[in-house]
């Protein structure tokens, strides 16, 4: 007997294409100033993403900034050769992250149980200050959205747990 996730995998897209943004007010800054500036995180997440067997469309570094983050998840929301959108930094508990805030009202569904294994497997690794991100996933317009923390170990840890998972994310956001 197959079960229902197990067939919805199956229907998945194998390759999906994705839009990662850098979410960081000094590397924003010093790429406005034309400074070098050395994005580890993304970095890490376009390995991971590339070693699955899937591309990157798109990628940037952005302020942490609300109404710059919504502009940015507005245009990747409407284009068609998107299929995942990540935003790395800015859901911590800082007066600065506001990544979670920015995203998290286009959501059409949220999909809390990223978080929670987020951040149960995170504990593993750092202990009780797993519980200080705020980390998240949800769909909209037939698209995933991931909100990851900014460290690269963080980021390496949701995508090689989670990206198996999502194309079947990405088949339920878009159906009917």
């Amino acid at each position: 007997m197959t079960l229902p996730h197990e067939e919805h995998r199956k229907l998945a897209e194998r390759k999906l294409a994705f839009a990662l943004f850098t979410v960081s007010s000094s590397r924003y800054k010093a790429k406005t100033r034309g400074e070098p500036v050395d994005d580890i995180s993304m970095k890490v997440a376009v390995e991971v993403i590339e070693r699955r067997g899937h591309g990157v469309v798109h990628g940037e570094i952005i302020d942490d900034d609300i109404e710059m983050i919504r502009e940015k998840l507005l245009e990747m929301l409407r284009r068609e050769d998107v299929d995942v959108v990540i935003f790395i930094g800015g859901t911590g508990l800082a007066r600065s992250d506001v990544t979670i805030e920015a995203v998290r009202p286009f959501f059409e569904k949220e999909a809390e149980g990223f978080g929670e294994l987020f951040r149960m497997l995170s504990y593993q690794r750092v202990g009780t200050a797993a519980a200080l991100t705020r980390a998240t996933a949800g769909v909209a317009s037939g698209k995933a959205i991931l909100c990851l923390p900014g460290s690269p170990d963080a980021v390496r840890l949701a995508l090689e747990e989670f990206i198996d998972e999502l194309p079947h994310m990405v088949y339920l956001a878009r159906r009917g």
